[in-house]
């Protein structure tokens, strides 16, 4: 089931399954910013992920001696949430753990996802709430999509990201489809732009660290952007379908890294997870901002 939620400039529709965002409309000017999932190159549209951002290998890890089995970017994306309209500008999907996903991630949560309008801002917020007796481990992202060209502006390569500060960020070496553990610098023009080419995504995403926490999807051929301000998260990937043209860009705030190659990770000591003691709560969330 889908729901809205809109003000005076925006209209955004969300579904309960994965809380996902549908649809992200700027009403003062008619246009869809979010990517509509087009089968011939990506059907998602604005995943959220949890308890892992990225795959696992082999699809695996461990935890206390067992083994499980999880999809990429974890199971909230396709799981079916229970929706609470707070307001016209507000809504709030909520998933506690039970006995079925407790065969795959072994903690007792309650996980909230909320989204708030503000202006032309939408704040998106994780918390995650552990009810158990022990500590959990886990991560949390994003993955929108937004459609490049911005309405009927231009073309794919007029567009760029530009961040807010200078700063030498560092690229994840990737496999392509995991961590090496390694980094390396990635040099931005004037230390803040990022020209968009195709050709980035041959092998596939693009992941940063160290890097500015606010990023701008911009043209100089258009007066339509789309921002997204990131301070809690580690993590900013960057990703279409490789080896395509396709006409959009995910830009995604994650707050760990897939797992590193060759290893099946034990939950405990995978890189950059959360420990969350028994009893508490976790916050998170990241705001896109559209003109």
């Amino acid at each position: 089931m889908n729901y809205t939620i809109e003000n005076k400039k925006l209209k955004v529709v969300f579904s309960d399954v994965g809380g996902e965002m549908q649809n992200l409309i700027n009403k003062e000017n008619g246009t869809e910013y979010l990517w509509q999932g087009n089968p011939e190159y990506w059907t998602g549209r604005a995943y959220n992920l949890f308890p892992i951002c990225g795959r696992l290998t082999e699809g695996k890890y461990t935890y206390k001696g067992k083994e499980y089995e999880m999809n990429l970017h974890g199971f909230v994306r396709s799981s079916l949430m229970q929706a609470n309209k707070i307001s016209d500008t507000e809504i709030e999907f909520t998933l506690k753990s039970d006995s079925e996903l407790k065969n795959i991630y072994p903690f007792d949560f309650v996980y909230t996802l909320r989204y708030v309008l503000d202006e032309n801002r939408v704040k998106t917020v994780y918390e995650i709430a552990n009810t158990g007796n022990e500590a959990m481990y886990f991560a949390v992202g994003g993955h929108p999509g937004f459609n490049v060209p911005l309405g009927n502006d231009g073309k794919f390569e007029d567009y760029y990201l530009e961040f807010d500060c200078q700063k030498d960020m560092k690229l994840l070496v990737m496999t392509p489809l995991f961590f090496t553990g390694k980094t390396e610098d990635y040099p931005l023009e004037n230390g803040k732009i990022l020209h968009l080419e195709h050709s980035l995504f041959e092998k596939d995403a693009l992941f940063f660290t160290d890097m500015c926490k606010c990023v701008t999807l911009k043209s100089d051929k258009s007066e339509k952007f789309v921002r997204l301000e990131y301070p809690c998260m580690r993590n900013l990937g960057i990703w279409h379908k490789p080896q395509t043209k396709a006409p959009y860009l995910c830009i995604e705030p994650w707050s760990s890294v897939p797992s590193t190659d060759g290893k099946v990770d034990d939950l405990e000591t995978k890189n950059q997870m959360e420990k969350l003691p028994a009893g508490e709560n976790f916050v998170s969330g990241f705001d896109i901002i559209i003109g």
